[in-house]
């Protein structure tokens, strides 16, 4: 329990057993009120023994869905144990659990979905070429739909309350970048609050990205066009309710 709230952390791991013990045994630290969930996304290394020595309970998928597919598992865990809170740390060492009771207040204070932005002043994390300038076209169209600034819709550091874990439980893009960009305008669309706090990301610890900087630029665009016709589409999920 964190204040009151039952709050699992979701870890989607996929061949991370070189580092996923630390980063479980820093967020048990950090967190000492929280639990911690692998989904171990079809590994062919030892993540979910390793996972499973160092503390937290696994998740083992029989093969690989990708960050989506293994956080709708977490999701799908976290409703049906009646989690209060949810939090996605990656388990690559990169989102810093110390930024974790930023995501909650601002959960407490109303926000349905927040994200840890990775610019919006703190660190020094930088994204260069297409990719940028991608992200910064989504970021403002994005921005204008939920009302507020938003600098990092990629962000996968996300924190989100019962009523969006419920929704994710029962739908959640599993395509790649899918489970931030995708999700987050349907969110926006149904009329949830998002809502985002500065966080320096740091670099990872272990292993390599699932995908490369070019099939990455060639989906951020991708979901450019999706954003053009989320304006037309009716939306998937149900309308946020009146005082949550």
């Amino acid at each position: 329990m964190i204040d009151g709230k039952r709050v699992l952390i979701i870890m989607p791991a996929w061949n991370e057993a070189a580092g996923v013990a630390d980063v479980i045994k820093e967020v048990h630290t950090t967190l000492p009120g929280a639990d911690v969930l692998v989904v171990d996304d079809g590994s062919a290394d030892e993540t979910a023994s390793v996972a499973r020595a160092a503390g937290a309970t696994v998740m083992k998928l029989p093969y690989n869905l990708g960050v989506g597919g293994a956080m709708r598992a977490g999701y799908k865990y976290a409703h049906d144990r009646d989690y209060d809170i949810a939090i996605q740390v990656d388990a690559d060492g990169q989102h810093d659990p110390r930024n974790v009771p930023e995501l909650l207040a601002r959960l407490e204070s109303g926000a349905d979905l927040v994200m840890g932005a990775r610019f919006a002043g703190t660190g020094e994390y930088e994204a260069r070429g297409p990719r940028r300038w991608a992200m910064l076209v989504l970021a403002f169209w994005l921005s204008r739909m939920a009302r507020t600034r938003l600098t990092d819709v990629t962000s996968g550091f996300r924190a989100c309350g019962r009523d969006l874990i419920d929704v994710f439980a029962r739908w959640y893009p599993v395509e790649y970048l899918g489970d931030t960009v995708e999700s987050t305008i349907a969110v926006i669309r149904a009329g949830y609050r998002v809502e985002q706090v500065p966080v320096a990301m740091r670099p990872r610890t272990t292993g390599t990205p699932s995908q490369s900087p070019l099939k990455a630029t060639l989906y951020l665009g991708r979901i450019g066009m999706i954003l053009l016709l989320a304006f037309s589409r009716r939306s998937v999920l149900r309308p946020a309710r009146n005082g949550k």
